[in-house]
């Protein structure tokens, strides 16, 4: 549409030059009335004519009042003679000014030759020369369709700004892993003299956000050399062949940069395990696939080109991009622990202003579990809840509000709730809280609130003190009791229960039944797993489970699963039971304020 646009335009001024031509070249006669011989005789006579332009045949007459007239003289005599000849009298004739005019060269080439045929012409060639233009343009497109789409960061790129280590927060050891790639593509010769090869191919594994992309432009800043940036989902295309030819393409310009880094993102959408799920062994992908194995087996491993791939998807890989000789090495990028969290909250609070009061460890102490990527977040949604609010500096107040919106999704201020259900929903809330508080391995309570935020009527918000790696029997036992305790309390107080407790029950026997079967703490059946899954490879996600045991075992499994559950409702009922006074009054601060903070749950207890 665009280039279509482009040749209207040009048209149009072609047409509108020619059109001014024409008018310039040729005379307008609009208001100029043609007479005959006989009638510019008579007007001679009557002293009517003041001048008259005589051009080749055409006398152009001017009258008294500058009123115009034009006729044609005969070729054969002058204009005199003609005169003459009709009868106009010599002194009458005298007084009339004749002015002879000859026509240019130039306007008659113009008015004879080049208007009328040269132009048309030119016009039909310049519609040629267009249309072999856009043919010519469309065979480039269909050429260059198998072109790499890789970008490409060069150092001296001043528009894109190099990251370094310094920019990237925490992963020590990752970095480490990668100062080796850094150290080759400096100094390659060191290596090469001592006869070690640096790795093909390095992949960073980790969870959504965690920093590999950043980790990964961070190596090329620190080796200063151009960076190949691709996503897998680019090599894809309708056409088969399509995605190899633009592996090829990237590698053949890789080279003649290097020293460099390729780097594609999210590796899975290219390369799953072959042969399974939907398509066969001519599907896009799989060639696509085919050929980064034989590019990667292809190029000398000191070439100097660096292929590094990302995932969080390491488990539905082919073996065949695993194997030594390809990617030779496998870097683990974990989500930030309470330092590296702080870490990344001063760097992404650089350029915000703060006020005296924020402490960004008091931040990293409540976002257990947070990625880089959702700490960039909360930052970035504190700094407009703060511009929002009219303010010039960013609160402690807006960073915890902004935890809140990124865990649980903004307010939903128009969700109000009628009495009955306002009491009813401090009550189940007041419940979670006073079953975590009353048990000694629960995270202790930070925030209690009514007000509802993304799908929640209410939320009880639960934090560790410090980062966890494992959890015990004993942790997970107790956490069944607090998601059962909304569900009791209501049951208690109103003797009814309501489906604000469903998604409580969901999470406590989905707990339970891994519980059984995939922690092995169960005593009866001890410690094996239960029931494989199977992934449907091509869409990367779990679809089926086979039942790997007998129907007995399967009776004794939802027994398992019963009685954990039950002796967490008994645990649930039985502290409610004891601390009625103390639920009671939790609510009934949840009903007057909507939010209880950490210390004036903490008081409440106490009382």
């Amino acid at each position: 549409m665009k280039n279509l646009f482009k040749n209207l335009f040009i048209i149009i001024i072609i047409f509108i030059l020619v059109s001014s031509l024409f008018s310039l070249f040729t005379r307008s006669d609009k208001n100029t009335q043609t007479i005959s011989l006989t009638e510019l005789a008579q007007e001679i006579n009557d002293e009517k004519i003041k001048k008259i332009e005589v051009n080749n045949q055409t006398l152009n007459i001017t009258l008294n009042d500058d009123a115009l007239q034009s006729t044609s003289k005969e070729a054969e005599s002058s204009l005199t003679e003609t005169l003459k000849n009709y009868g106009v009298e010599p002194a009458k004739l005298h007084k009339v000014q004749i002015d002879i005019t000859q026509e240019s060269g130039l306007k008659f080439w113009l008015g004879s030759v080049i208007l009328p045929f040269v132009l048309p012409l030119a016009l039909m060639g310049l519609f040629l020369w267009f249309i072999l233009r856009q043919s010519q343009k469309g065979a480039g497109q269909a050429f260059g369709f198998t072109r790499s789409l890789a970008r490409i960061i060069l150092p001296e790129d001043k528009k894109n700004k190099s990251t370094s280590f310094k920019d990237v927060a925490g992963l020590k050891e990752a970095k480490e892993e990668l100062l080796e790639v850094v150290d080759f593509l400096k100094n390659p010769k060191k290596f090469i003299d001592i006869g070690a090869k640096i790795p093909k191919g390095v992949l960073l594994i980790g969870p959504p956000g965690c920093g590999k992309t950043l980790l990964a432009r961070a190596v090329s800043g620190e080796a200063n050399v151009p960076f190949f940036h691709i996503s897998g989902s680019e090599f894809v295309e309708l056409f088969v062949g399509v995605g190899s030819a633009r592996v090829r393409d990237m590698f053949q310009t890789a080279k003649k940069s290097s020293p460099c880094i390729i780097f594609i993102d999210e590796l899975d959408a290219i390369g799953r395990h072959r042969g399974a799920g939907l398509g066969g062994g001519h599907d896009e992908r799989e060639q696509t696939l085919n050929q980064i194995l034989v590019e990667m087996d292809g190029f000398e491993p000191n070439s100097g080109v660096v292929l590094l791939a990302a995932t969080n998807r390491p488990d539905i890989l082919d073996p065949a991009l695993l194997r030594p000789g390809r990617f030779d090495r496998r870097v683990i990028l974990d989500l930030p622990d309470i330092n590296d969290r702080e870490d990344i909250l001063k760097i992404h609070a650089q350029n915000k202003p703060l006020t005296a009061e924020v402490n960004l460890r008091q931040i990293a102490e409540r976002t257990p579990g947070f990625s880089g990527a959702d700490l960039a977040n909360l930052v970035n949604e504190a700094a407009i809840l703060a511009a929002r609010q009219n303010k010039k500096e960013v609160s402690l107040l807006n960073l915890i509000s902004s935890i809140e919106k990124v865990m649980l999704g903004p307010e939903r201020k128009s969700h109000i709730l009628s009495q009955e259900e306002k009491k009813i929903a401090a009550h189940h809330e007041a419940g979670h809280a006073l079953v975590a508080a009353s048990l000694p391995h629960t995270d202790p309570i930070r925030k209690i609130s009514i007000i509802a935020r993304g799908q929640a009527a209410g939320y009880t918000l639960k934090l560790p003190e410090r980062d966890k790696h494992l959890h015990s029997k004993t942790e997970f036992v107790e956490e069944l009791a607090v998601l059962l305790g909304g569900y009791y309390s209501e049951k208690e107080v109103f003797n009814e229960i309501t489906t604000g407790a469903g998604n409580d029950l969901e999470k406590a026997t989905d707990l339970a039944r891994r519980l059984v079967m995939r922690y092995g703490m169960s005593e009866k059946l001890g410690p094996r797993t239960f029931g494989e899954t199977e992934d449907l490879i091509f869409l990367g996600k779990e679809i089926t489970t086979e039942k790997n045991y007998s129907e007995k075992i399967a009776a004794e499994i939802d027994s398992e699963v019963s009685l954990l559950i039950g002796n967490a409702s008994k645990t649930a009922q039985k502290i409610l039971a004891e601390k009625r006074a103390l639920l009671d009054k939790i609510a009934g601060r949840l009903i007057e304020k909507e939010t209880i903070e950490k210390e004036e749950f903490e008081e409440l207890m106490k009382s």
